[in-house]
Parts: C-alpha cells; structure tokens; sequence
C-alpha cells in the first residue's frame, strides 16, 4: 500500500542523510520505524480511548477486591 507523509524539513534532510551513508532507502527507514513503534501508539492511542469512555462511564470498572473475590483468591 502506498502512502505519503510530510516531514518536517529537519526529519526529511536527517532521513535523506541517513539513506545516503548507509545506501538503504529512505522506505526502508520509515518500514522500520513504524514496524518498531506501532505497538507504543498502539498501546497508547487505544488505552486513552478506553480511559476516555471510563470517565464517561461507558465503560464498566471492576475493584480489585470484587476481581480477588470472583476469582476465589481472597485471604
């Protein structure tokens, strides 16, 4: 799938330098990039969300006590 994005002048030289001293492309920086921090935003963007419909109260919450109690690990 192609896609475009716009960098900032001072990410695109740093990208344009980087795949010239290493004879990579500048794809194959980018590729490694998002491969190795989409999990983070992932992680993130998604946990904000939920956070967002738990103050809304849209989303149930569970007390660590009532969770220990189902799950029989009472003391």
């Amino acid at each position: 799938m192609a896609t475009s994005i716009r960098l900032a002048p001072e990410l695109s030289r740093r990208l344009d330098q980087l795949a010239l001293k290493t004879g990579r492309t500048k794809a194959f920086y980018l590729r490694e990039m998002i491969e190795g921090g989409i999990a983070e935003v992932e992680e993130y963007y998604l946990a904000a969300e939920t956070l967002a419909r738990v103050r809304k109260g849209q989303e149930k919450v569970h007390s660590a006590a009532s969770v220990r109690k189902d799950l029989g690990l009472e003391d």
